[in-house]
């Protein structure tokens, strides 16, 4: 079972949400509890992530059944689901599965369908390992140029463990980082074609690919609704309240 914390007032509105590869739910937590008012966010970590158990498959297949068991276990018939980079390919793939437990759908950045190649240039070749924590918080800093230090203090205190030997590493599986790459380079699977779904294309962002919408807008029509924003691919943390803008006003709040 999926590790799940759960943000915002307990009588709120649920949504679900899901993080990014090398992610984890509390990533979630600054835009659930300072920008989305009135929602009870959801955010598991995925198999492989976070405190979730690390055992395979880590197929997108496997994540779409994982976030529909935390659904069944806490008795959440029908709910939005907000996926971000990796986490929103996985929200695609359970809408297809159980369409009529997901009654919106917020991609934000999603990565999906991606080229091979830009893969291969782009993943981790190795985990990273840091002989401190000092060490490891310089490196987040320069990989979320552009977030705030408050981001990547909690990031570096939620996401880093120190292994046997004293060294410092994320908590996600290097194996699940790993197939997950190979997942965003799959075929891309778009959202059931009734399923009202907004689409987030960062400008700054490599992720999201024109065949990609091109794809969705062929197959949803009025289904989906299509945004350009202006920004790079950690909208949440680099655009905070015009993220929360986004999705508040598409889930009709």
């Amino acid at each position: 079972m999926l590790h799940v914390r759960q943000f915002g007032p307990e009588d709120g509105v649920p949504v679900l949400m899901v993080h990014g590869v090398t992610g984890h739910g509390g990533r979630w937590q600054r835009l659930a509890e300072e920008f989305l008012d009135g929602f009870r966010v959801i955010a598991p970590d995925l198999r492989g992530h976070g405190h979730s158990p690390a055992l395979p498959p880590w197929t997108l297949e496997q994540h779409a059944a994982d976030l529909l068991s935390v659904l069944d276990s806490l008795a959440v018939t029908g709910l939005p689901v907000i996926g971000h980079s990796f986490g929103g390919a996985a929200a695609i793939h359970l809408a297809r599965l159980a369409p009529q437990r997901v009654t919106k759908l917020v991609l934000l950045d999603p990565a999906i369908g991606l080229d091979p190649q830009f893969v291969m240039d782009t993943m981790p070749m190795w985990p990273q390992v840091f002989q401190t924590i000092e060490e490891a918080g310089e490196w987040q800093r320069k990989e979320w140029a552009g977030i705030s230090l408050r981001d990547v203090a909690e990031e570096l205190q939620e996401n880093f463990a120190q292994t046997s030997d004293g060294r410092w590493m994320q908590r996600s599986s290097y194996s699940a980082v790993v197939t997950a790459w190979s997942e965003m380079c799959r075929v891309a699977q778009v959202p059931p074609p009734t399923t009202h779904t907004l689409l987030v294309s960062a400008t700054q962002s490599p992720f999201v690919r024109p065949a990609f919408v091109n794809a969705c807008q062929m197959s949803m029509r009025d289904s989906l609704e299509t945004v350009r924003f202006d920004g790079g691919h950690m909208l949440q943390f680099e655009h905070p309240v015009e993220t929360a803008e986004l999705i508040t006003n598409f889930l009709g709040r």
